[in-house]
């Protein structure tokens, strides 16, 4: 069972309990450094790895000197960030490390994590902290559905964006389009529009849309909203079901639009895996493609036209929280307080502002967002309001244990349908292999 396991997992020592109490004495809300600061027993600076899989590098290079900013003003307390590959690549080495009893102290990683994590015992809840601290006030409300499980909080969001539509004003005049699609009939009927011959040589060379081939995560990612929006649900008829419901309602009219565009000819496929590339789009190959606010620095520097729109709607608005977020990993409480402080720091209004502007993910803190540099640079970059918009309806994937099996047969139905198979079929089959992974799964914990 996926959740009948949690409470056992998630007992935590007295010691770290008091431990975070302390913390909340020390911790700091302007970023400046304190006497207070937690320190080692030996008085030497507590050096804190941080994992991460921060991409693309300029990103990176932001939240380095971010951190390098912490590291300045917290003389006693120094973030290490270390680049261990991306969410896909990590998790050997995140299991390798807990087992080894030398994980990091900080783990960036999709909060999907989280229930694998906890029913690791490998982090530490964190309610105790967020719950005492005015940050909590800050944070914008829809993340807190992937932050949250079994009653407590197990990670706090470095940033978030969702998906929407991008496109490109140019090739929608040229068609005669002026007004984006609202609903599915219109983005199938636009689509087709789009889908042109556009030098006479009797071959399309232009497409309405590209869709993400593919069976990992990104795939399921950018299918969801449109799953959410058919008003289907994972969790099926019965509320925190131990068998996510992936063949259900929702699921099978999103994949039934996604083979409809290609069957229309009106969508080509990315290359397998690589559903976030940009190229065609850039080159005007495809005139609309699903991707989110990171995208923006690239769209600039091509010095193409464009533009977003929401996704659109079936039954109701639906968007997916993207984003990463930090786990406090259980270590010592020495170092548990020490990297609450830089937490605390993450989530608040100054770091949060310059990771929005850096990288054009949203921000996570409501002072951020409000604040007149975040204005003025949605000000400058209109197409943000699309995604700030869709935060109001956007929904956390489940952040269960089996989160992993989930996605992988998701993904594999996704992949099927849009490779010519039924979706009903594809939608049963993976259904069937994720109920016997996870009773496989369950069989080998008792």
């Amino acid at each position: 069972m996926i959740f009948s396991q949690l409470s056992k997992a998630i007992k935590r020592p007295l010691q770290l309990a008091i431990g975070i109490l302390i913390a909340l004495n020390l911790l700091i809300l302007s970023g400046c450094q304190n006497s207070t600061t937690p320190v080692s027993k030996n008085g030497e600076p507590i050096e804190l790895t941080l994992w991460h899989g921060i991409n693309p590098p300029p990103n990176r290079d932001v939240f380095q000197t971010l951190t390098d900013k912490f590291n300045k003003t917290h003389p006693q307390i120094q973030i290490k960030p270390i680049y261990i590959g991306q969410p896909d690549q990590q998790l050997p080495k995140i299991l390798t490390a807990i087992v080894g009893n030398a994980p990091p102290d900080v783990l960036w990683n999709n909060p999907t994590l989280a229930g694998k994590l906890a029913e690791l015992n490998a982090i530490v809840p964190l309610e105790n902290w967020l719950d005492k601290s005015p940050r909590k006030a800050e944070i914008y409300p829809a993340l807190f559905e992937s932050m949250e499980l079994g009653g407590h909080t197990w990670s706090v969001p470095l940033g978030t964006n969702n998906v929407a539509i991008f496109y490109r004003p140019s090739l929608f005049a040229a068609a005669g389009i002026k007004e984006v699609p609202q609903n599915w009939a219109e983005l199938k009927q636009v689509a087709r529009s789009l889908t042109r011959d556009t030098n006479g040589d009797g071959r399309t060379d232009q497409h309405g849309i590209v869709l993400p081939l593919g069976k990992g995560e990104w795939t399921v990612f950018t299918w969801l909203p449109f799953m959410f929006s058919a008003g289907g649900e994972l969790n099926g008829e019965i509320p925190q079901s131990p068998v996510p419901q992936i063949d259900n309602p929702g699921s099978h009219a999103a994949l039934e639009l996604w083979s409809d565009l290609l069957k229309e000819g009106s969508a080509i496929l990315s290359a397998p895996e690589r559903g976030y590339e940009l190229d065609n789009f850039i080159a005007g190959k495809v005139a609309m493609q699903i991707t989110g606010p990171w995208t923006l620095a690239q769209l600039q520097q091509s010095a193409i036209d464009y533009a977003a729109m929401p996704l659109p709607i079936l039954k109701r608005p639906a968007a997916v929280v993207g984003g990463e977020n930090l786990f406090l990993m259980k270590t010592s409480p020495e170092r548990e307080r020490a990297a609450l402080v830089f937490l605390e720091y993450v989530i608040g209004e100054e770091f949060q502002t310059a990771w929005a502007l850096g990288t054009g993910y949203l921000p996570i803190n409501l002072k951020s967002r409000q604040s007149q540099a975040y204005q003025s640079f949605v000000e400058k970059n209109p197409v943000l309001r699309v995604f700030l918009e869709q935060m109001n309806s956007a929904r956390a994937r489940p952040i269960i244990s089996g989160y992993s099996r989930l996605s992988e047969n998701l993904g594999r139905a996704i992949e099927g349908t849009l490779l010519g198979r039924n979706p009903q079929d594809a939608l049963k089959e993976s259904q069937e292999r994720l109920k016997l992974t996870l009773d496989i799964a369950t069989a080998k914990e008792k």
